[in-house]
């Protein structure tokens, strides 16, 4: 592990165990999984979407959880496969760097605004169920921009905008494959992730563990007001 500005930055071929030090990844895929088997083969997925997937007349009548809890459920065992794999690749490294509960803070703010952007953009009226991680894992390819970016005039930066390049050109590609997966979320999530990552890079100092947690839990009351209003 290397120290690169205020953000630490772990090699992408790093050979050590990925989830290690990656409790927080490790729960939500396993969340995530427990929920579709549940609901594939326990006889649960009605329940499930009926009671948290983002059905937007609900959130307009206040039921606001529900732009985070689709992170929970999926559509298919491709939808599944896609998301859980782009959160395993990127997941890890970006909670080693910044800590478990800013990485908690960023998932779930970048859920939450990307479900403030499918309530408008898609519709408050569109009664069509809405599930997927994506707008949250899109929050995690919108920090890595983020570090990218400030760091592409160097080996690793330009590694790591082709490497977050090729996973953003397969997860734009699921809304066209996948039915009930939304783009309006996807760009959402991202536009929050980079967002995060740009504010991130400029804290300093021996809270700097705490300001990050206190931003992502700042824009996610700001998913939540959004939707309120």
């Amino acid at each position: 592990m290397r120290s690169e500005g205020t953000q630490k930055i772990i090699p992408t071929g790093a050979r050590a165990s990925r989830a290690s030090g990656a409790p927080a990844t490790k729960t939500f895929i396993a969340l995530a999984v427990g929920f579709f088997v549940l609901g594939q083969f326990g006889g649960l997925n009605h329940v499930f979407v009926e009671n948290l997937a983002q059905i937007n007349p609900a959130v307009a009548t206040g039921e606001w959880w529900r732009i985070f809890t689709p992170i929970l459920l999926h559509a298919s065992i491709t939808h599944i496969l896609f998301n859980m794999w782009a959160l395993w690749v990127l997941g890890p490294q970006i909670e080693r760097g910044v800590g478990t509960w800013p990485f908690v803070s960023l998932f779930l703010a970048s859920a939450g605004i990307g479900g403030a952007f499918a309530f408008y953009l898609g519709g408050p009226l569109s009664p069509v169920p809405l599930v997927g991680a994506s707008g949250a894992i899109f929050g995690l390819f919108g920090v890595w921009l983020s570090w990218a970016m400030h760091r592409r005039n160097t080996i690793h930066g330009r590694a790591m905008l082709r490497q977050i390049g090729f996973l953003l050109l397969i997860n734009a590609a699921i809304p066209f494959l996948i039915p009930n997966v939304s783009w309006q979320a996807h760009l959402g999530g991202l536009i929050a992730g980079f967002a995060i990552g740009e504010i991130w890079s400029r804290l300093t100092g021996p809270n700097i563990e705490k300001l990050r947690i206190v931003t992502g839990v700042a824009v996610a009351v700001l998913a939540v007001v959004s939707v309120l209003i």
